[in-house]
Formats: C-alpha cells, sequence, structure tokens
C-alpha cells in the first residue's frame, strides 16, 4: 500500500528502520523502548482492541480504493458444498446432493464478472470469504472470466488458507468477524446466499436485518436453492406469527439457476418500481 502524499516530516518506515539499527543496550533492548506502532506485543494488548479494530477496518478499506473496487456482488454459502467432481467424498448424501450448487456458483460469478470486465472491471466485482466451497467457486468463475475477485478470509482455530482463485491483492484475512461482515456489504449492488450453515445463516440474517431497518440500502438479496431454504427456516410461520411484517418476506427473492439470478439484478430497479416479485 503506497501513499503519495507529500510530507515535510520524516516518515514512518524510515524511523522504523532507524531504529532496527540502534546500538544494542539494556535500555534499547527493553520493550518500552520499542516504537510503539512496530511493537507487535503492545498492538495485541487488550487495551487496545479500539485500535485493532479501526486498522482491521482501514485496511482493506484504502487497498481497496487503491484498486479502483467501486462495487461488489456479494455471495455467502458454505464452506462444505464441494465441487460436483468431488462429490463422492460429502460427508453427507445431502452435501453431495447440494453440490450443484458450487456449479451454480461458480456460473453466476463468472457470468457478472464477464459482465463487470466488459465495462472497465472496477464494478460489480465478485466477494466472498475467500474459502472453500461455494466460496472457491465464487472466486473461481471470476477467474474463469479473466477478473478480478475479493477473498475476506478470517483467522480461524483450525489451518485455512485463502482458495487459489483470490486475486492475490484483494485477498484479506481478519480477527473481528464484525468488520470482515462490514466489508462484505459496505460496497454491495447485490447478495446472493447460497446453502450453508451456521456462518451462512449468520451473513444472511444480519444482512437482512440491515436491509429490513433501513441501515442499509435495498438491494437485490436471492437466495439460491427454494426448496433448501424453505427445509430449513420457516419464513411464513415468523409473518404469521407477526415477529416480522408479511412485507419482510418480498426483501429476498429464491433462484435456482445463475442465469435467474442475473435477470433479476439486471431488472431490478424496474421489478420494484412496478411492484412486481419474482422469484416469489
Amino acid at each position: 500500500m503506497k501513499d503519495d502524499r507529500h510530507s515535510p516530516f520524516r516518515d514512518a518506515h524510515t524511523d522504523r528502520t532507524a531504529a532496527e539499527g540502534v546500538p544494542d543496550t539494556p535500555q534499547t533492548r527493553s520493550p518500552a523502548y520499542a516504537l510503539a506502532f512496530a511493537d507487535e506485543e503492545f498492538m495485541c494488548r487488550e487495551e487496545l482492541r479500539p485500535v485493532r479494530l479501526q486498522l482491521e477496518l482501514l485496511k482493506p478499506e484504502l487497498m481497496m480504493n487503491e484498486a479502483g473496487v467501486e462495487s461488489t456482488i456479494v455471495m455467502f454459502g458454505g464452506a462444505r458444498i464441494p465441487d460436483p467432481v468431488d462429490k463422492d467424498s460429502a460427508r453427507t448424501k445431502t452435501l453431495a446432493d447440494l453440490s450443484h450448487f458450487y456449479d451454480e456458483a461458480r456460473t453466476f460469478a463468472r457470468l457478472m464478472t464477464e459482465k463487470s470486465v466488459a465495462t472497465g472491471g472496477t464494478e460489480n466485482i465478485i466477494v466472498t470469504g475467500g474459502g472453500p466451497g461455494v466460496m472457491e467457486a465464487g472466486n473461481r468463475g471470476a477467474y474463469d472470466a479473466g477478473g478480478r475477485s475479493i477473498g475476506l478470509n478470517i483467522v480461524l482455530p483450525f489451518e485455512q488458507a485463502p482458495n487459489s482463485f483470490v486475486t492475490p491483492d484483494l485477498a484479506f484475512n481478519f480477527h473481528y468477524f464484525a468488520i470482515r461482515k462490514m466489508h462484505f456489504l459496505m460496497r454491495a449492488r447485490a447478495i446472493c446466499v447460497f446453502p450453508g450453515g451456521f456462518g451462512t445463516l449468520d451473513e444472511l440474517f444480519e444482512s437482512l436485518t440491515l436491509i429490513q431497518t433501513g441501515r442499509m440500502e435495498r438491494v437485490p438479496f436471492l437466495l439460491f436453492g427454494r426448496a433448501f431454504w424453505e427445509g430449513i427456516i420457516n419464513w411464513e410461520a415468523l409473518s404469521d406469527a407477526g415477529t416480522i411484517s408479511a412485507d419482510d418476506l418480498d426483501l429476498f427473492r429464491f433462484v435456482e439457476t445463475a442465469e435467474q439470478a442475473i435477470e433479476i439484478i439486471d431488472t431490478w430497479g424496474s421489478t420494484e418500481k412496478r411492484g412486481e416479485v419474482p422469484g416469489r
């Protein structure tokens, strides 16, 4: 990340390098003498959490600005959804049956990225969680189209790395789930949710809540696989109970294929104005 602004002051890089070459004395070996911004132990102190939150919000924001990322298409979905080629190794028959959504996610990302590339490659860039499963399919589809894609990874207790299809300069790693979810939505032009588990449900409901409460503008919100989503969530029961309004069921649409999703995204403004409810 390069800062081209001119400043008359000596820059931080220069001083950090200079501090590494100071004489070795009891004073310079003391943790107190380390430059605060270069002191990892200090930066990880409990009291520095507000600073770390700010840094985690700021770093990806600055780097995406510098990369010319104007808007994104968000793809949420399960890490355990296998590539159909590998479906025989799926943990359950249901996961194997859901493997076709890997192909739909890959196709959707490819088609969206082709449209993005054709208009300069700064709008509607695919963003995923950067992991395996549906996330890999999304980044892979963008790669197939010769475009860029973003991966918002997070440190987990088990070893993982971004999937190999994320654009390296747009592969980010997070400590805070909350900041990661902010970056998913800050540039979102559409949100597509594929079958998944707790993480996917968390992302789905937080995004819907932001739209429902007016904290985020309404964008195309597409759930891939009506049978899956209606099987795990009784949407109508929420409305019948009065815990959500009937109109809240119009905040999202069900789709089955990449082509259906793209048609809804492309016609979103006109269909919303006419009061149509495609996919319901």
